[in-house]
């Protein structure tokens, strides 16, 4: 299958746009580690994670979907308060998943790092005061206060922690998802100041580490359970078969043809007699041969106009032509004797006048016809 310079173009731009795609669509790493007790990278947690056991503070990372955490839809609940601690990768709105409500109205606290809010004219990078010291915050963003919610940290342009209430329970919100990041680690500020937060009305800590990507064995075999097609569906396998349906939709359509064996077209039949005028009538125009023209197509013209006076094959005197016509159309003479002379001449006709001879013919043949109606 051949395919054209054009074909060939398309399907370029085609593969260009998937590859965009594909890249764009990709979920990065520094976006999953962002949060992560296990990341060391600036953006991860590790570090801080690691200061939590060194003060011996009860801490867990947490790789179960967020519907086995205790307490929470049908799950067992526990007698003492807990803590959720959910670090966002990308900047997310100050909603809970479902059942997360309801587990905070019970008594437990969640701590929501990376909330997006409106950025204002404050610095990026500013040292904010806390009873554990300075806390450096490294964004613009800042929460509007009003009488529902408690300031935790803040400026004159609005708060970065704060606390809102829910039943028992209670959300702290944070505009900044670098609170406790492994890059702050010359700022003890900020991981005492985060230690707090997830420690204070609780005794049991843990870090949402299922949303980063991170799963215990029990839950790896029970979604390994699932179904092949929506394994497919997770892996790098499924775009690459979505890639090649799309390329060869485009180069079926670029051919337009289906798949099978080609259909051979039928070849038209030829007019023999039609090609032969044709032929010829494009010989005698580059020829410029009216006088020809003129002869041929008078003599017939006069031939069927006396067959069509009854005055048969044979030729007749043009007298006895005209009379005859002038006789059964009741037409003048000298429209017709007009039309005779100019073929008797024989003289050199333009192109328009040969047109309007011919024309004048065709008004002669015509009359006939309107005589007998």
């Amino acid at each position: 299958m051949r395919l054209s310079r054009r074909n060939w173009w398309i399907l370029a731009i085609a593969l260009a746009v998937l590859i965009l795609i594909t890249l764009l669509a990709a979920p990065q790493n520094n976006t999953i580690n962002t949060g992560s007790t296990y990341s060391r990278a600036p953006s991860g947690y590790g570090a801080w994670y690691a200061f939590m056991e060194k003060q011996e503070i009860p801490i867990k990372r947490w790789q179960k979907p967020l519907a086995k955490l205790p307490g929470i839809n049908n799950a067992r609940p526990t007698d003492t308060a807990m803590t959720l601690l959910r670090v966002n990768g990308r900047f997310a709105i100050s909603s809970l998943y479902p059942g997360e409500r309801k587990w905070v109205e019970k008594g437990n606290n969640l701590v929501i790092l990376g909330i997006s809010e409106p950025a204002t004219k404050a610095n990026f990078t500013t040292r904010q005061e806390s009873p554990f010291g300075k806390v450096k915050i490294s964004t613009t963003r800042r929460k509007t206060i009003n009488q529902n919610i408690q300031q935790r940290l803040g400026d004159r342009f609005g708060a970065i922690v704060w606390e809102e209430k829910i039943g028992k329970g209670k959300v702290i919100y944070a505009t900044t998802p670098y609170l406790g990041a492994n890059a702050y680690q010359d700022e003890p500020g900020n991981y005492r100041f985060l230690a707090e937060l997830v420690s204070e009305d609780s005794k049991s800590i843990f870090v949402n580490e299922y949303m980063h990507g991170y799963k215990d064995k029990e839950t790896i075999v029970e979604e390994n359970n699932e179904s092949w097609v929506s394994y497919l569906a997770k892996t790098p396998l499924f775009p690459a078969f979505i890639q090649i349906g799309i390329i060869l939709l485009i180069l079926i359509l670029a051919n337009l043809r289906r798949f099978g064996q080609p259909i051979k077209l039928t070849t038209p039949s030829v007019n023999n007699s039609e090609a032969y005028i044709k032929a010829l009538a494009s010989v005698l125009e580059k020829a410029e041969t009216r006088e020809f023209v003129l002869d041929t197509i008078g003599k017939e013209e006069q031939l069927q106009l006396q067959k069509a006076l009854g005055l048969g094959q044979t030729p007749v005197a043009k007298e006895t032509l005209v009379n005859a016509w002038v006789e059964q159309t009741g037409r003048t003479a000298t429209e017709l004797e007009q039309i005779l002379q100019i073929q008797s001449k024989k003289r050199r006709l333009s192109e328009q006048d040969l047109l309007n001879w011919l024309e004048k013919w065709q008004q002669i043949r015509h009359s006939i016809l309107d005589s007998r109606f």
